[in-house]
């Protein structure tokens, strides 16, 4: 069972781990989000998508991004990396038909060398080295890891009419964010045997891997709607959360 537990704001991880590259999925349609492109909306001043590269850029512990994007909007990230000298970004790539085959695209362009990598939502710009570090630690024992979050609402059982059926022991349900870290090959094997997913590591627990779930953070929000946005200056301007 995760625990929550008191954290200070900035936390000093030991240099112990080797660099992972991460694979940054933004190739969406937004739908959700209107006919406005929710990774290049401004946030702060910085596009969302450069909020997230930046927070790579800066990490120690990962030592190459990989973009996989709209084919329309791949000159704008190139303009993007280079308004904010984004250094690591070493490909920037057209997506697939849906997130599964963006993940496929960008595992395409990893080295040989590579032997896990981490994957993220380009809509999450509040990503920690907290948060990155402890992903990359649990690859070393695990088949891929996932950050999540204690459910704190009650949560009910429904029918396809309304109808409550039960409650559910939310003890036992957490809430997945990302980076999800998974093993390359181990991944790619799964993949191939297993249909399509929105979640990575889903691919993994299917085929019955082991994956480990570690604690993530509440301000690591997913900017998906309107109200996300504002969810998000909210925490820029007063550290909501």
């Amino acid at each position: 069972m995760i625990t929550e537990k008191p954290k200070l704001e900035y936390v000093v991880k030991p240099s112990d781990i080797m660099p992972l590259p991460v694979i940054v999925v933004a190739a969406g349609s937004s739908s959700r989000m209107g006919k406005v492109n929710k990774q290049t909306m401004l946030l702060d001043g910085k596009p969302v998508i450069a909020h997230t590269l930046l927070a790579f850029e800066r990490s120690p512990y990962i030592s190459k991004i990989i973009l996989v994007t709209r084919k329309e909007d791949i000159l704008k990230m190139e303009s993007i990396c280079e308004e904010y000298a984004i250094n690591k970004v070493s490909d920037i790539i057209e997506g697939g038909k849906d997130r599964h085959h963006s993940v496929k695209c960008g595992i395409a362009r990893l080295d040989k060398k590579d032997e896990s990598v981490l994957i993220h939502d380009g809509a999450r710009p509040f990503i920690n080295d907290n948060i990155i570090y402890d992903c990359i630690s649990a690859l070393k024992s695990f088949d891929g890891v996932l950050p999540v979050i204690k459910v704190s609402d009650t949560v009910k059982e429904a029918d396809e009419n309304g109808i409550v059926k039960g409650t559910v022991d939310r003890k036992k349900l957490y809430l997945a964010q990302t980076p999800q870290g998974v093993k390359v090959e181990k991944f790619l094997s799964a993949a191939e045997k297993n249909g399509d997913f929105t979640d990575d590591v889903s691919v993994l627990e299917n085929a019955g891997y082991k994956v480990k779930a570690v604690l993530g953070d509440k301000r690591n929000i997913k900017i998906t709607t309107p109200d996300d946005i504002l969810i998000a200056k909210a925490i820029i301007n007063g550290g909501l959360l």
